[in-house]
């Protein structure tokens, strides 16, 4: 394997554990503010709008990379001049992709809304 081809995936690697770490962040954003809203004296509201602006802006965040790791990992095709059950294989989990990124865009499209209500 060529040292650009090993720099690459690990790159992407990084980048996906860079997402992972994100989403974590998030988990303790949500659960911010579950604990802001079980205060037993009233809500602060600013505190409120706050995770829950922190929490939107880290789902747009993540929903970019994944979409950036999705589409380069499309555009990779390893089995381009290899039999046909490989390269059939692969068409398949790059279609897949393409349905996760419908995925994210119907998500994101469904936060804007969110955050244009707020």
């Amino acid at each position: 394997m060529s040292v650009l081809g090993s720099h690459g995936q690990s790159s992407s690697l990084q980048r996906l554990h860079y997402v992972e770490k994100r989403i974590v962040r998030l988990l303790e954003l949500a659960g911010a503010a579950m604990d802001e809203l079980g205060n037993a004296s009233a809500p602060k509201t600013e505190v409120l709008a706050s995770h829950c602006r922190d929490f939107m802006m880290a789902i747009k965040e993540i929903q970019t990379m994944l979409r950036e790791e999705i589409r380069s990992t499309c555009e990779y095709r390893p089995f381009e001049k290899c039999d046909y059950n490989s390269r059939i294989s692969n068409e398949i989990c790059c279609k897949k992709l393409e349905h996760i990124i419908e995925q994210l865009d119907a998500m994101q499209q469904n936060i804007d809304q969110c955050s244009n209500s707020i």
